[in-house]
């Protein structure tokens, strides 16, 4: 079985996973309007096992956010879950009040069919500061207290870390605070796994100045690796930050983005409608649809020679081009081109895994640097290697 670990957030992205990762050991669904029940085993092989998320984290920044209906309708069933997403509440929260909201959430969980392998412990998303680590070590202890007296569950409990901004990992100093955190709530959950991902970071976006942010970002997992805290490591979904954390054997599962992007949103945000975007495979990227990427591919390849395997790839697209321009087909062509990119690296010896990445980006970096730039709808990633140059850098 492969180590990544789709993230499903709805039928049609079971749908994908049945068709494109058939051979992922693990999916991540979210509790949400039952969609593991949904979705397992109709849409998945039936070996598929399940991680179920509750959606806790969708209470980050309550008065600002806005929730849909279903995520409200999900949530409210759940006692003093009005109190939980209060900030007025976090510096002393009721220990009894808020053992019933992680008993009614986790029971909920357990009972689900088919029975998660695995239940994300109860978390709300980090904050610059502490404001949030008391109700967070609230909610972590209520887990652990169910845990040892539920019956109904003998899966894994993953932590998760969901990093709001990268304020909270530049300096040293925050990512220790934060490690420390991690490290005292990981032990009260009783948990086995621990989940990090940055919910602010777009990593295909391009500049360069994301190196810095990369390297802090690799500092974290570095720190909490010296912790030895946990048997499960998961990072991402990310572009491909979530892949050099695994080439480099920082991580044992990349997840991985379906038909909902390659960046974490957090649970009850307004859908959004983004515009189509598809894979210039041998860039190692994604490219918004649209005419400008037409007259961009045909300047492209008026500086290969036809028989330049880009140029062979830039020339199919082409061809697609207008069938590419539909949104299902367009997710459909970016998550085999990711398949296949996946398969890649983990076809090398996992010693040998970083310095394949290196290379495979490396490549992507120098066939980037001899083309035109792209259209403006790419902002700061106008340059074709602008993507691959600081995840390549990132790598060793």
């Amino acid at each position: 079985m492969a180590d990544h670990i789709p993230f499903i957030t709805s039928k049609e992205g079971a749908d994908f996973v049945k068709r494109v990762y058939p051979d992922s050991d693990i999916v991540r669904i979210p509790l949400a309007l039952d969609r593991a029940g949904e979705v397992c085993p109709p849409l998945l092989p039936a070996t598929t096992k399940v991680w179920l998320h509750p959606c806790v984290d969708g209470m980050h920044d309550p008065e600002k956010r806005h929730k849909t209906d279903n995520w409200l309708d999900f949530v409210k069933d759940f006692p003093h879950f009005e109190k939980i997403g209060t900030p007025a509440y976090h510096a002393k929260p009721d220990a009894a009040e808020v053992y019933a909201f992680v008993k009614a959430i986790m029971d909920k969980c357990a009972t689900q069919k088919p029975t998660p392998a695995w239940i994300t412990v109860p978390q709300l998303p980090l904050v610059t500061g502490s404001a949030r680590n008391i109700i967070n070590r609230a909610l972590a202890r209520a887990t652990g207290k169910w845990k040892s007296s539920s019956s109904s569950f003998s899966g894994r409990l993953i932590l998760p870390l969901v990093l709001t901004n990268q304020a909270q990992t530049n300096k040293k100093q925050e990512r220790t605070k934060k490690v420390q955190q991690a490290e005292w709530c990981y032990r009260e959950a009783g948990a086995d796994g621990l989940w990090v991902v940055d919910a602010s970071l777009t990593d295909d976006n391009g500049p360069l100045t994301m190196r810095k942010r990369f390297r802090c970002l690799i500092a974290l997992h570095e720190e909490l690796n010296d912790r030895s805290l946990s048997k499960i490591r998961i990072a991402g979904p990310y572009w491909a930050l979530n892949l050099v954390l695994w080439s480099r054997g920082l991580v044992d599962y990349p997840a991985i983005g379906v038909s909902s992007g390659y960046q974490y949103f957090l649970p009850g945000g307004l859908a959004r409608s983004p515009t189509a975007r598809i894979a210039l495979p041998s860039l190692r990227r994604r490219v918004g649809v649209g005419p400008q990427l037409r007259i961009w591919l045909d300047a492209a390849n008026a500086r290969l020679a036809p028989s330049h395997p880009a140029h062979v790839e830039f020339s199919e697209i082409r061809k697609q081009y207008t069938e590419l321009t539909g949104q299902e087909q367009a997710r459909e062509q970016v998550a085999r081109f990711y398949k296949e990119w996946f398969n890649i690296i983990a076809a090398v010896p996992r010693a040998g895994r970083s310095m394949a990445l290196f290379q495979d980006l490396s490549a992507a970096f120098a066939l980037g640097r001899s083309l035109p730039a792209l259209g403006a709808g790419e902002r700061a990633a106008r340059r074709p290697e602008a993507v691959a140059e600081p995840l390549m850098l990132s790598c060793l």
